[in-house]
């Protein structure tokens, strides 16, 4: 993420703030310019180019600030979001903010990746679309299926998701996480295809095999022995389809932290995209980068930042994301 400040007072800003702190200026976020921007009582903005722009609808229920084109409108990562929590159901609206939150992250970052969101409206069969379920009267799984990611809301709970990291022996374990997991899915549904597919195969296994058996190995026989030295995670061993996005998670948290790193001073990195061999940009900026990272969360009494290591075979599945073509 790179770093915002006031148009207004130059001021930092995080990427939520809906106001200044310091010159109690209105903030919204302009995804086309990629940049934090000032908007009148109104909620509005006007661009270099005389357009309007209007704060997203969703402002007071899920804390959005993005800009749409349409007054009362939704923007265009409330847009992605296909099924909420009902008006009555309020702890499903407080985790809703949280994962709505995320998933604007996860969206600016895919654009800053290079990969194209195409909707739901613009494509009914190969559109993204996202169903963020309230758990709290109904079971919830999380997963993709044809471009369609169900997230459960739970997960936005820390206490919850601290216990089911505990339970599921995981060192980490986020709603941000679960965004990059499953899109990571999709990225793969949509971008390996023709040529790639034997390639892919080659690193990651035979995605043909059978899903229900490998989940039943999984929790029964847990990860084969000698694991860590091939995947990223124990979760990553289960099947082929989870190492990819496994994979493809660890592919955003690398790039994300490296460019809000670098915008705040702390990498001479320019962008993540600027390495020509992603293998070369975790050798030589993530892994000191993310011990740096380490030592200081231990400073302050916590457990690792980035609490995973990185063997040869995950560099050649990392160096396999980083190249997928993008249209």
């Amino acid at each position: 993420m790179k770093a915002f400040s006031c148009r207004v007072c130059g001021n930092s800003l995080y990427f939520e703030n809906s106001i200044c702190v310091s010159c109690k200026t209105n903030l919204g976020f302009s995804r086309e310019e990629r940049a934090i921007v000032p908007v009148d009582e109104k909620g509005q903005y006007v661009d270099a180019d005389g357009s309007i722009w209007h704060v997203c609808k969703n402002l007071n229920l899920s804390g959005c600030t993005w800009l749409t084109e349409f007054p009362g409108g939704y923007c265009f990562s409330c847009g992605l979001t296909r099924t909420r929590p009902s008006d009555e159901d309020l702890v499903g609206l407080k985790e809703f903010k949280v994962a709505e939150e995320a998933k604007r992250r996860l969206v600016v970052e895919l654009d800053t990746l290079g990969f194209p969101i195409v909707t739901r409206a613009e494509d009914p069969e190969n559109g993204l679309a996202f169903d963020l379920l309230s758990s709290v009267e109904e079971d919830v799984t999380t997963g993709h299926e044809s471009g369609i990611i169900t997230l459960d809301l739970a997960e936005s709970d820390d206490a919850h998701r601290e216990k089911v990291r505990v339970k599921l022996d995981e060192p980490y374990r986020t709603m941000l996480g679960h965004f990059r997991h499953e899109v990571g899915h999709y990225i793969e549904w949509q971008h390996v295809r023709g040529d790639l597919i034997e390639k892919g195969r080659e690193l990651f296994g035979n995605e043909e095999q059978s899903y229900a058996d490998a989940i039943e190995r999984h929790y029964s026989e847990g990860p084969p022995a000698g694991w860590e030295n091939r995947y990223i995670s124990m979760y990553a061993t289960m099947h082929p389809f989870e190492d990819f996005a496994e994979t493809f998670a660890h592919y955003m948290h690398i790039c994300d932290t490296i460019e809000t790193a670098s915008a705040h001073g702390l990498a001479t990195v320019a962008a993540p995209q600027s390495f020509t061999s992603f293998r070369d940009l975790v050798i030589g900026v993530w892994i000191p980068l993310s011990v740096a990272l380490n030592q200081i969360n231990r400073s302050m009494g916590k457990g690792p930042l980035y609490p995973f290591v990185i063997p040869t075979p995950v560099l050649d599945k990392l160096q396999f994301v980083a190249d997928l073509p993008r249209p």
